[in-house]
């Protein structure tokens, strides 16, 4: 099961994250956040509150507000076509 293990804030919206298969990417959630669908997320369009999130297998920020590892993963490596399997089947793309 996929898992985050590390995960540091960088600047603006974005995030280093290390997941329990070793990998590490950034993850840019500005435009999730300002034009995401998701109304609770808007609260953190804050740069402030948006700083504030732990790690418990996911992120998590007040509220328990979290982000499936999954989601995250994909947003961190969405490029790497040698992935493209597995973001297919979690329906990704």
């Amino acid at each position: 099961m996929l898992s985050i293990v590390n995960a540091n804030y960088k600047d603006d919206f974005k995030i280093v994250i290390e997941f329990n298969d070793n990998r590490k990417g950034e993850v840019d959630l500005k435009d999730f956040i300002f034009n995401g669908k998701i109304k609770p997320f808007k609260k953190l369009q804050d740069v402030e509150k948006f700083k504030k999130f732990h790690v418990d297998y996911t992120l998590i920020w007040d509220d328990n507000l979290d982000l499936a590892p999954e989601y995250l993963y994909y947003k961190a490596f969405e490029r790497d076509v040698s992935l493209k399997n597995k973001f297919h089947k979690w329906g990704y793309i």
